[in-house]
This record gives structure tokens, sequence and C-alpha cells, in this order.
């Protein structure tokens, strides 16, 4: 699909421009797209520069690939631009999200090219139920951070990206890592280890016995740090089997394979990088409004450049989730925490902070993608 095209017929599509607060504009079509970066208003470094008592303070969490089921966005069009959005969403992708994510078929959500944009959408349609049923928790937000995909919704809500542009990104994102998933039988490993397990050389031993096999520059490494003795390991099909039958020798006390198509955050990811950076380039990217953290460092993003240079690296860098963890988190003595949402389906990125920092998921709160029934 034609960038100029795609964005030309979604121009009704604008996130968080401008504002006092943040939360999704009442009106999708209240700003014009435009091209290139822009320097903040005068208005908006004093948004950036107020400061909240952290235990007033909120944090949201965007999930990521792997979380999406069938059946979510159930309930949500009642609110605000949700249906905008899924209308959108079906111009920018092609075909019908929402029916996609309500009905399936599971198999076809399951896809790379379909759930990631899935997860994306359904996440900030929680952001919008999150504001109309507890509008201070966005009103006080002052940090995000999204695992992989989720990132990008990080960013939207954040007001780096619009909403049409960073799902075209996302889109090309998630089309360029299938692409390179087929291009070597790989994979990503759960791993949750005992405290002695040595990672980084179980990923060597992987290696070593690719090579024995006759595979030329085997990859194995961790694609995941989520909590302490908890990694992901991705990489050729052969390394996972090997770590999985030697997985009492290497310390290993419980191994799953993910139901992901290919290794990814791994350099054999390499071939989506410039697919990715070149959408970048093409789409308006601000510095965020809010503290948003890097999958690739933990650090929190700084101008635009560093968006989308991130954002490339991203795919083929390690997602540093435990990491991101700590620099949101990390406080003095007695200090309190601030209120975390985890916005979008499943609740991964709780059990992730829960094992982190049990005294921050205190606070947590998870806002789900489907409406209980009443």
């Amino acid at each position: 699909m034609n960038l100029g095209v795609t964005l030309g017929c979604c121009s009704i599509a604008r996130l968080f421009r401008n504002k006092a607060t943040v939360y999704i504009c009442r009106s999708l079509s209240d700003v014009p797209i435009s091209s290139g970066g822009s320097q903040p208003s005068p208005d908006e470094e004093k948004t950036r520069r107020t400061r909240r008592a952290p235990g007033k303070a909120s944090v949201l969490l965007f999930p990521g690939q792997g979380s999406q089921f069938v059946g979510m966005g159930k309930g949500l069009l009642k609110y605000g631009n949700v249906k905008e959005m899924f209308d959108v969403a079906e111009k920018v992708l092609g075909y019908d999200l929402l029916s996609l994510c309500l009905n399936g078929p599971e198999k076809d959500l399951m896809k790379t090219v379909h759930c990631q944009p899935a997860v994306f959408v359904c996440s900030l349609a929680a952001v919008e139920r999150l504001n109309h049923e507890n509008p201070a928790a966005i009103e006080s937000c002052v940090s995000a951070a999204g695992f992989s995909v989720g990132e990008f919704a990080a960013l939207v809500f954040s007001g780096a990206m619009n909403f049409a542009e960073a799902l075209f990104a996302v889109k090309v994102r998630a089309e360029a890592m299938q692409k390179a998933s087929d291009l070597v039988s790989s994979g990503m490993l759960s791993v949750i280890g005992r405290p002695q397990a040595k990672y980084k050389y179980a990923c060597v031993q992987a290696r070593e016995h690719c090579l024995s096999l006759g595979i030329q520059e085997p990859v194995c490494a961790i694609a995941n740090y989520l909590f302490p003795d908890g990694r992901v390991i991705a990489g050729h099909k052969e390394a996972l089997d090997f770590l999985q039958n030697r997985s009492r020798e290497l310390n290993f006390m419980r191994t799953r394979l993910l139901p992901v198509s290919g290794a990814f955050h791994t350099v054999l990811m390499e071939p989506a990088v410039e697919p990715l950076r070149d959408v970048l380039r093409k789409i308006e990217v601000r510095r965020p409004e809010i503290s948003v953290h890097s999958n690739v460092d933990g650090k929190r993003y700084m101008h635009d450049k560093h968006v989308r240079d991130q954002l490339s690296r991203q795919l083929v860098s390690p997602v540093k989730w435990e990491q991101t963890l700590h620099e949101i988190y990390e406080r003095a003595q007695g200090q309190e925490f601030p209120h975390t949402y985890e916005v979008g389906p499943g609740t991964q990125l709780g059990s992730t902070l829960q094992k982190c920092n049990m005294k921050a998921f205190k606070n947590y709160t998870h806002v789900d993608v489907v409406l209980p029934q009443d």
C-alpha cells in the first residue's frame, strides 16, 4: 500500500496534539496531518515540566505480540473514538480488523501481520476505556512503555506519533518481520531458570551445536529480559531444540516455545530493519510529551531522531523489559509508587512487574479489552 495514498484517505486520524493533559482527542479529525518533525511549543514544554507527587501519578504499560485473543474489543465501541479508530484501521490495513479481533478465525489473528496491528489498536481502545472510566489516570500519566510493538502504542499515547501513521508503520513492520521469519526456520523459547543458570553461555553451547550440524552463522541469543531468572531466547530452531533437550543440565526449570513466526529481536530480523526505517523517515515523529522508555536500553526517548533510530534498532536488539521497569519505578526509600495501568489484551506485563517490583505491583490495574457481561 502506498504511504501517501494511505495517509490521504486517513487524514481524519490524529491523536495527542497541543494539549494540557494526555488523552485521546475528542475528535480524531481535529488536527491535520503534516510532514516532518516539529519543535514543541512553550505550552508543550510547560506540560512536560509538570511534576506530580509519585502517589498521584500514573504509568501506562502497553502489551506486545502474543497477548492477542479472539473476542478482544468486545463492548469497547461505545467509548469515545474506538469505532473511528477501527474504521481508520480498515482503511490503513485493507481489511476489517474489528471483525478479525471479535470473530477470528484464531489462526488468522495469530499471524504476525495481523496480531501486531490488532494489539496496537486494541491497546489504544483500552486507553479510551480508561479515559472514560477514570480520566484522572490519563491526566496524571507521567510515563509510558510498551513491549515490542506495544512501544508504538505508547508513542501514540504520548503524542509522539499520529495514530494512522503509526498504524501504517506497524503494518510495514509486521510484514517485514514475517518476510524475515520466512527466510530461516527459527523461533522463540520462553525460559525460567534457576539462579545459577547462565543464559548467554547456554546460547553459546546451542550455537556450537548448530555448527556441528553444518548450520552456518547460527543464531541463538537472549531476545527478551523479562524479570529475574526470566528470559526469552530466540534463534535457529535447532538451537532452541538443543536448549529444550538440555534444559536440566542448563538449570532451566521451565521452557516453552512461543507461538510466533520467527526469532524476533535478533540479527535474523535484519532484513526487516530497512523497510521500517524507511517508513519512519516518511512519517511525522515528535518528542514525546511524557516519558516514554525505549525497549533497546530502558532509557527515555529524548527527541524525534532518537525515536526513529531506536524503533529501528529494536527489531534486532533484545527487549530490556526488566531494565525498563527498574528505570520507571526506581525511587528513594519510602517514596510512594505511581498507579500502574496495563492497557490492552492480557496481563503479562503485570505479571512481570510483580516479579520485578512487588511494591509497585500493589498499585497495578489491568484495563481489559473486553467488557464484562451485564
